[in-house]
């Protein structure tokens, strides 16, 4: 793959994760932050953006979107790695979506202050 690929799938990575984005704000709110782990200032800013400023943003030759597993932990419970006690893929997902909501309810309260 080289770099113009590259790009051209980054930008439309950004265009895809911008329109689902803003898709699910103007759906559910409170899920779309849940989901998609934004503050109230990012989903008020990306539910008021028009067509052409999505695809404006869209076009950077940066990621937008990132991942928020940053724990050895989830990464190993969705992936089904090194997971001993807990042999049933629906409970480990969940657990593995516990944990992550926990994280999110946790960024949520240190932002609110």
């Amino acid at each position: 793959m080289d770099s113009e690929q590259l790009l051209a799938e980054i930008r439309e990575a950004n265009l895809t994760y911008l329109m689902l984005a803003q898709n699910l704000i103007r759906k559910d709110r409170a899920e779309a932050l849940f989901r998609l782990g934004l503050t109230e200032e990012a989903a008020d800013l990306l539910g008021m953006l028009s067509t052409a400023q999505l695809l404006k943003i869209a076009s950077t030759n940066m990621l937008l979107c990132r991942f928020r597993v940053d724990d050895d932990l989830v990464w190993n419970l969705l992936t089904s790695r090194n997971v001993k006690k807990v042999d049933n893929a629906t409970t480990t997902q969940l657990h593995a979506s516990i944990l992550m909501a926990g994280k999110f309810a946790e960024s949520m309260t240190t932002t609110a202050h």
